[in-house]
């Protein structure tokens, strides 16, 4: 008997569907989907055969090769372009998996198999990885004379911002590089724009693919909201494992954070931060008990985080909301643990079970 997980994230595979489809328009290209870190923590087996089904998508990316790996199996025939360098025992097993290799040196060209696919990464400023503009033109005539550029990259290191001059540089520095490569028998399939750029700039001229990260799954700076309907794809329960009475005067969880003005319900909660809800929200968190906001009492426990449910009908094993699509939004935690929906949504650890929403 397998027993059930105490916490649930529900992925709406009609928001992602939908998500793409916007995404893809608006760029005016296919998209390379970043599925790295566990699609962004909403779970691989989930979200990379919904994307994969989808028409416009062209490909997964991803950020390891142990990643690759798995979403190569996942989704056979669909082009996977690892992200990152990999290490030279690395690159044979994934170029016989079909994962695309970013490259960003001679020495990293010349050592490919020669059925291997590359993706010439460029650094027109992020200053993480990838070719500097002026050595990457003769990284990509090396790869393009083996007949193995398949694509050209860069990275917007500021497309999310209000102030796009620097991302405006950015894209002049790649479309020197694309202009000065050579012709190949197969157009290079050239990607720069994440969700910010998509949605700051529209479509990019030149650009075949897009690679839209976050917004996918349904988020966007707040000075962006609205150029796209973007819903967010995942709800986050989690259940009542305990109820009992607060005397008043009586203190919930470690270090008597809170007290009981007066006697109070207090449900206990199998959630916490080991599981990915950030600790840091403790005196500002909310949650949806019966659809109705409720403060969360105390610290946030490793395992569990208590919920004042005075006055409401609750039961053991019912399901509380953590956050969901419409209110009480990831973007509302991100702001009580002092972080960015990033990290909440790639934090969830896997004693959270990934579900498909009906």
């Amino acid at each position: 008997m397998t027993l059930a997980a105490r916490a649930r994230a529900l992925i709406h595979p009609d928001h992602l569907h939908a998500n793409l489809t916007a995404l893809a328009a608006r760029s005016g290209t296919p998209l390379l989907l970043p599925v790295k870190a566990g699609a962004y923590g909403h779970g691989l087996p989930q979200i990379v055969p919904l994307a994969a089904a989808h028409p416009d998508v062209w490909g997964l990316a991803v950020a390891t090769p142990r990643e690759a790996q798995v979403v190569a199996a996942l989704a056979p025939g669909r082009p996977v372009l690892l992200l990152t360098p990999p290490t030279p025992p690395e690159v044979a097993v994934l170029a016989d998996l079909g994962v695309r290799i970013p490259v960003a040196s001679l020495a990293e060209a010349d050592a490919l198999p020669a059925h291997a696919r590359a993706h010439l990464k460029v650094d027109t400023g992020m200053n993480r990885l990838g070719a500097r503009p002026e050595e990457a033109v003769e990284v990509g005539v090396r790869l393009a004379e083996r007949g193995q550029l398949e694509g050209v990259y860069t990275h917007f290191a500021t497309a999310d911002e209000p102030d796009l001059r620097f991302a405006h540089e950015q894209l002049r520095r790649f479309q020197a590089v694309l202009d000065a490569l050579p012709a190949t028998p197969e157009p290079v399939l050239a990607h720069a724009a994440n969700g910010g750029a998509i949605l700051s700039f529209g479509a990019l001229p030149g650009m075949r693919l897009a690679r839209p990260g976050l917004a996918s799954y349904g988020y966007v700076p707040a000075h962006l909201r609205g150029v796209l309907p973007l819903r967010p794809v995942m709800t986050l329960e989690a259940q009542v494992t305990h109820l009992h009475t607060a005397l008043a005067g009586e203190t919930v969880s470690y270090n008597g954070l809170w007290r009981a003005p007066q006697d109070t319900q207090v449900a206990t909660i199998g959630i916490g931060y080991a599981d990915g809800y950030p600790r840091n929200a403790t005196r500002r968190a909310q949650v949806l008990v019966n659809g109705e906001r409720r403060p969360v009492l105390g610290r946030i426990c490793m395992d569990q985080l208590m919920v004042d449910v005075t006055g409401l009908n609750v039961s053991r094993g019912d399901w509380v909301t953590l956050w969901q699509p419409d209110t009480l939004t990831v973007t509302d935690v991100a702001a009580w643990g002092d972080t960015i929906e990033y990290e909440v949504l790639t934090g969830l650890g896997d004693r959270v079970e990934r579900v498909l929403a009906p």
